[in-house]
């Protein structure tokens, strides 16, 4: 079990966390409220964490790998890719829009696998290809995506997703 900071460490980060600037996108931390003296924990009662929507600048949790079975039928093409999501050239705005949309209509229609193709960006480290699988785990896509996983080399490679679809409820 992780011990709770004292007040000394947490002047003391909150120093260094001051002389730093945060990535591009991302706010400062914020610091938490500095208590007088907290009450010693109970042995019966376990803290917990809050849900990821009550964290401040939570992101949802990336979706399930694919099953391997699964993984290798797609990969093989015994399990047909029913569509393709081709996201070269959308800003992430319209390819959010556009993955989100495109995920409900292959749900919709039945699919059980699609690829979406992110590219890999001008050093290998792209928006899209990073922040796809968040978009993924988001609620709009979350109850139809099974799994996800890194596309074979002939179907994009590491610039492409397998997103494997539940099946359609009736």
């Amino acid at each position: 079990m992780k011990r709770p900071l004292r007040p000394e460490e947490v002047r003391l980060w909150a120093s260094v966390a001051a002389t730093v600037r945060p990535a591009f996108g991302r706010a400062l931390p914020v610091p938490p409220p500095e208590a007088a003296d907290p009450p010693p924990p109970s042995a019966s009662v376990r803290p917990s964490s809050p849900p990821a929507a009550a964290r401040p600048n939570a992101r949802p949790a990336a979706p399930d790998r694919i099953e391997p079975g699964r993984y290798r039928r797609i990969a093989r093409a015994r399990e047909p890719i029913d569509y393709r999501l081709d996201l070269h050239g959308y800003d992430q705005d319209r390819a959010r829009a556009a993955l989100h949309d495109f995920l409900s209509r292959a749900h919709e229609d039945g699919a059980r696998a699609v690829l979406v193709i992110t590219g890999k960006g001008v050093r290998g480290d792209g928006v899209l290809r990073r922040r796809v699988p968040e978009w993924l785990a988001e609620p709009p896509s979350r109850a139809k995506v099974a799994g996800v996983s890194l596309a074979e080399r002939r179907h994009g490679g590491e610039g492409a997703l397998y997103v494997a679809l539940k099946r359609k409820t009736r």
